[in-house]
């Protein structure tokens, strides 16, 4: 089962909309307090449909308490639009672990500087970059997407079904 892991999380519509995706995937995600909103809001409920109920969610308290969770050998990958490498360069597989940060400013230095680190290329922005950054990302939710389909392709290796 992939993992998506959702780094204290602001913006309850966009964490239902990633547990509706987690739930399509049958992925695990998993949400890092503290959180900007109450678990289960109703504006997360709305954005995850009826698919709530089938999303698998885990709880940790904190980014510690994360880390203890990890298995010795866990793959873990944070996305960041400062990484070099770009999440179409890596094998995926089983139980990897993706990591996406705060909708406001990501994740912390401490933890880029631990782990392997992707991107998502964003051409608008590296083609056409503005004064005012208005196009230095993607919304989380959309991003979740792009990285855990692309994951789930590679690990299930079989699209076509239908």
């Amino acid at each position: 089962m992939l993992n998506i892991v959702l780094y204290q999380p602001e913006i309850p519509q966009n964490t239902g909309a990633i547990a509706r995706t987690c739930a399509m995937l049958e992925a695990r995600l998993h949400l890092v307090r503290p959180f900007g909103f109450q678990l289960l809001d109703r504006r997360m409920k709305r954005a995850s449909m009826d698919y709530l109920e089938d999303a698998v969610l885990v709880e940790h308290a904190s980014w510690e308490a994360f880390e203890e969770s990890l298995a010795a050998d866990a793959r873990v990958f944070v996305l960041s639009g400062w990484a070099s490498e770009i999440y179409t360069q890596i094998t995926y597989q089983t139980n990897d672990y993706l990591v996406f940060g705060r909708e406001s400013d990501g994740v912390p230095q401490s933890i880029l500087e631990k782990y392997s680190c992707l991107r998502i290329p964003m051409p608008g922005a590296e083609h056409s970059p503005r004064e005012d950054h208005r196009f230095h990302s993607l919304n989380l939710s959309v991003s979740v997407g792009i990285a855990a389909f692309e994951a789930m392709r590679q690990i299930t290796g079989n699209w076509s079904k239908p």
